[in-house]
């Protein structure tokens, strides 16, 4: 993944052609590292994500909405405070870093026009937003604070003196000279390789810097310091790209799943799929958006994951045992056996005798068996032992069974809540859940006197029919969607024996196998099995779907039902949002 300083070039230059001498009208923090400012420009509407998250650094347009929360943060509420209705008067970048400086005009305390200015650093774990005034380099406020205990080379808090982050020392690709390339080179004795451009080159990550070898072999140059002239002449085209903003956005893929993107085209990833952009920030929303969202809810839930993870544990270990006891309850009709042949032959046990060989008439071979006795109980009370053993295994049996069942069916509900948990769309879902998991005992009830939110609705797709189809999206949902959203003639949905969503048709039109198969396929996507293939999905009318009592939200029995195997693929029918 490659967002050097290239490609902050590129971005810089999207934003200079479409935000500059912009207003600010809004400003959020919906994350705790990432900012959105919604400006406004010619009366159009932008908004621009600034992201410090140590994976997913950026800067970038976007159309995103994310929700907010209720009290915002304290650096936010200081941008907002110094930067409300400010201009953006430059963009610019230190020369081919990672760091891009946003100047905004706003009146200060005093009324006075003053210059603030919002510095971005996109450097992976040390990312950085920072707010100073420029007439005196003071920091205002930094979204991450930087002590000297943690950094020895610079701080950042407010009320200090702005510092740049180290210097490289490296070459700006966009503005040097050949007698520069050489003494650099000469001094480092660097070695022409495919790593040379990004060792040589300020803000050229490591895959632009095989790009630019791969282009060097292509022309058949002796790869030497002897050539470097020649060298230059092939880097000053390739960078001259960048200088006329000749750019080509575009996202690599290969079948492996490995990925990329650059915005100079990338001929060195020999069969990978290329999908082209005509904006940086489309290709940076795109690339971006489902991993970070992803990582964030991952992030958000592990609390809960694990908690669910140690129940599941916990629950195939008491199966383990359970299953355990069961083998030795297996002697059990050998316990009775030996009460009731010692029950046949009483008289011939005498007093002190250690055991007893019997004919075992339960047997088809009747063959003679050996009972071991204790001699320091009477015959009766030997009796007694055997039939006790049995009763005690019998009870033992019948107990472990019905445990092993109860144990199933909490297996069965809590790997259900983790598939809810893995198709989570938003940070309100993460709360239902919780909600959820407390109503069915696994977490303590709190008592926090917040206001209630209702309850999200289930996802609403449109079949190519026409026809309505709702999924829910965890188990409190799904009791919702079977039991009291549909009427006994809706068509009830869910994967054969595999956790995932109750999905219901709405029978209010005639539909056709169609409808049928894209709904199949919304409950295998929205399921445990999404990433598997014909995956079996049970369908029936809801009049033949009920809840046992005292089942756990989601768990129900149905009948009647037929079955259809789809592979799982992301929707392609309607959503309503």
């Amino acid at each position: 993944m490659a967002f050097d300083g290239i490609f902050l070039y590129s971005i810089a230059q999207e934003l200079k052609n479409s935000i500059l001498n912009s207003k600010i009208e809004k400003i959020n923090q919906p994350e705790k590292d990432e900012l959105i400012i919604s400006l406004r420009k010619d009366k159009t509407n932008y908004k621009l994500l600034i992201s410090a998250s140590p994976v997913y650094p950026r800067i970038n347009l976007t159309n995103l909405s994310k929700e907010n929360p209720m009290s915002p943060p304290m650096f936010c509420m200081l941008l907002r405070k110094h930067l409300n209705n400010a201009k953006l008067v430059n963009i610019r970048q230190l020369n081919s870093d990672r760091v891009l400086f946003l100047d905004f005009e706003s009146k200060d305390e005093l009324g006075f026009n003053s210059i603030y200015t919002l510095i971005i650093e996109i450097m992976g774990k040390h990312s950085n937003i920072t707010l100073i005034r420029e007439r005196d380099n003071i920091i205002m406020d930094s979204l991450k604070h930087l002590n000297p205990s943690f950094n020895s080379f610079r701080s950042l808090y407010p009320g200090i003196a702005y510092v740049f982050p180290p210097s490289s020392n490296k070459l700006n690709p966009l503005n040097y000279t050949y007698e520069d390339l050489h003494s650099f080179v000469s001094e480092k004795n660097i070695k022409i390789d495919k790593n040379f451009p990004s060792k040589v080159f300020e803000g050229i990550s490591t895959q632009f810097s095989k790009e630019i070898y791969f282009r060097l072999a292509l022309d058949n140059l002796e790869m030497c310091e002897n050539n470097l002239q020649e060298i230059n002449r092939k880097l000053l085209e390739i960078f001259n790209l960048v200088k006329n903003n000749d750019f080509y956005f575009a996202s690599y893929e290969n079948e492996k799943g490995d990925k990329d993107f650059y915005c100079i085209k990338l001929n060195n990833l020999e069969g990978f799929s290329i999908e082209e952009y005509t904006f940086p920030s489309n290709l940076i929303d795109n690339y971006y958006e489902k991993k970070d969202k992803e990582d964030r809810l991952n992030s958000r839930t592990s609390n809960l994951q694990k908690l669910i993870n140690n129940n599941l544990d916990r629950c195939y270990k008491k199966i383990t045992l359970l299953k355990n006891n069961l083998e030795e309850c297996k002697e059990k009709d050998n316990y009775k056996i030996y009460g009731e042949l010692l029950t046949a032959n009483i008289y011939s046990i005498q007093p002190g005798d250690k055991e007893i060989t019997v004919l075992n008439y339960y047997s088809e071979d009747e063959e003679y068996i050996t009972i071991p006795l204790n001699p320091n109980k009477s015959s009766s009370h030997n009796i007694q032992s055997y039939f006790k053993k049995y009763n005690k295994l019998k009870k033992s049996e019948e107990a472990s069974t019905e445990q092993i069942n109860w144990a199933e069916k909490e297996i069965e509900y809590l790997q259900s809540v983790l598939t809810n948990i893995n198709n989570l769309e938003d940070y309100k879902g993460i709360d239902e859940i919780k909600k959820e998991l407390m109503e069915a005992g696994y977490i303590k009830f709190k008592k926090d006197g917040k206001k209630k939110d209702a309850l999200s609705k289930p996802m609403h797709f449109i079949s190519s029919e026409g026809i309505d189809i709702y999924v829910g999206k965890n188990n409190i949902q799904n009791d919702y969607l079977t039991l009291k959203f549909s009427n006994k003639n809706d068509i009830w949905m869910h994967t054969k024996n595999i956790p995932g969503s109750h999905v219901i048709i709405k029978s209010t039109k005639e539909f056709t196998d169609k409808t049928l198969i894209e709904a199949g396929n919304l409950a295998a996507f929205y399921s445990k099995a999404k990433d598997s293939s014909n995956v079996p999905v049970d369908y029936t009318e809801v009049r033949n779907v009920h809840k046992p009592n005292g089942a756990k939200p989601g768990m129900v029995i149905y009948s009647t039902n037929k079955t259809l195997y789809v592979n799982p693929e992301e929707p392609g029918i309607r959503r309503i949002v």
